[in-house]
């Protein structure tokens, strides 16, 4: 996933955490002046990528899978997610958020942006921060939900502060692996006066923004009646549309709103599994990368995609776009740099990560070319977006370090996470009266 997308059968080097070699049959020497090897991995014949960069999920709603199918995006949020997320304790949210890892290294995610409820995120950075993943988290603000529990009811002021806060203490933690961002959760349950400090405080300090915008066409209806605009203009006459601002879904976005994006380097995290499970509609993914605008993929949460896997997301992505405008309108190179590099690119880490690059961090994933539906492997651009699936990752490493070996978390104890969420969940149900 370099800048000219080479293909390479050969070897790659990696010294403290860092790739410094990548070529064909490579000696298997040591350069002058470097220590010999720790260990030589082969990988048979197998795939290696950049980790996928998934830059839209919530860690916190893993524990929901299963918990809110069959409901379109307004009613799912006020019968469901929300309640569930008020009854979320420190606990339980650090479960569901192990658990999610979990998952998410398993199935070759090695980044992720997420947005976490609007209490007890420390919990949520506390559980992630030792598995290894590199994330990027935002605490939810919302201080304009009138449908919404009380405990997701939260003065402007108060959370921008708590913000900021998390920012302080955790910001560049875990080696640098650990990044915090603004979170509102969109138009619908944010009041002005709260988008316009998050827009001041993005444009002072440079902090990553991360919401939802026109998901829904129930949702940009009400912003607009609200304030007669359409959503994405209305965060732009904010001031939130920029490089920073990384907008999850934009499913129902004109012609004029897209421009604006193009114009100001608005980043659209594409999510297409959520978007079909909520009856949302098909985000128009061709015209958006056609007006050059950045586009990423992510799952969303468990709650509206019970799955967390890329594989699924790049061939949902490519698949619906064939059906709007044509084979080939989305390829298989277009998708697989969507995950990767795009990912990256959305969370300013295009420098550090989403390319097997001398000089970025080893984020790498290896999937295995040797099960059945992956023959005969003739191009490894349609083997990987049509044909692979999660269950193929045999090793995911961040920074170097081994996470996931022969399709095993060895990070990760996984029976006591599968354990501690399920108990954690039937506490959850309880606290929210679904028991």
């Amino acid at each position: 996933m370099d800048d000219d997308r080479t293909v390479v059968s050969g070897d790659v080097w990696i010294a403290d955490g860092v790739i410094t070699r990548v070529g064909p049959a490579l000696p298997g020497t040591a350069p002058p002046g470097t220590p010999p090897p720790d260990r030589e991995i082969d990988a048979g014949g197998g795939y290696l990528l950049p980790g996928f960069v998934q830059t839209h999920v919530h860690l916190c709603q893993t524990l929901f899978r299963g918990l809110a199918d069959d409901l379109p995006l307004l009613e799912w949020l006020k019968q469901r997610v929300w309640p569930l997320e008020a009854a979320h304790t420190p606990a339980t949210l650090a479960a569901s958020a192990r658990l999610a890892v979990h998952e998410l290294l398993r199935t070759g995610t090695t980044t992720v942006l997420t947005m976490e409820t609007v209490h007890d995120t420390d919990a949520v950075l506390e559980a992630i921060a030792p598995t290894g993943i590199r994330a990027t988290v935002g605490k939810c603000l919302m201080d304009d939900g009138g449908d919404a529990p009380a405990r997701l009811h939260e003065p402007w002021r108060a959370g921008i502060d708590a913000s900021i806060d998390l920012h302080r203490r955790w910001h560049g933690q875990a080696d640098g692996r650990i990044r915090i961002a603004l979170a509102p959760r969109f138009a619908v349950s944010c009041s002005r006066t709260l988008l316009e400090a998050v827009a001041a405080e993005s444009s002072a300090s440079g902090i990553l923004v991360h919401t939802h915008a026109s998901e829904n066409r129930d949702e940009v209806a009400f912003v607009r009646a609200r304030t007669g605009l359409g959503n994405m203009a209305y965060l732009a006459q904010l001031g939130l549309a920029s490089p920073r601002l990384c907008a999850a879904h934009c499913v129902w976005v004109d012609a004029g709103e897209q421009a604006i994006m193009a114009e100001r380097g608005v980043h659209v995290l594409h999510c297409p599994g959520s978007n079909l499970k909520l009856g949302s509609g098909v985000a128009p993914i061709v015209a958006l990368r056609a007006q050059g605008i950045g586009v990423s993929l992510g799952a969303d949460g468990a709650a509206c995609n019970n799955r967390l896997d890329m594989f699924d997301e790049m061939r949902l992505a490519a698949t619906l776009q064939a059906e709007r405008h044509g084979p080939g309108s989305l390829t298989a190179r277009d998708v697989l740099l969507m995950a990767t590099r795009g990912g990256a690119e959305a969370l300013g880490l295009d420098a550090e990560i989403g390319s097997i690059t001398p000089g970025k961090r080893a984020d790498l994933i290896l999937v295995r070319a040797d099960a059945p539906h992956l023959a005969p492997g003739t191009d490894p651009w349609s083997t990987l977006v049509y044909a692979a699936r999660g269950t193929d990752v045999a090793m995911t490493m961040v920074d170097g370090r081994i996470l996931v070996e022969d399709g095993v978390p060895i990070a990760l104890d996984a029976g006591a996470i599968l354990a501690e969420s399920r108990a954690a969940a039937r506490t959850l149900m309880s606290r929210a009266g679904l028991l």
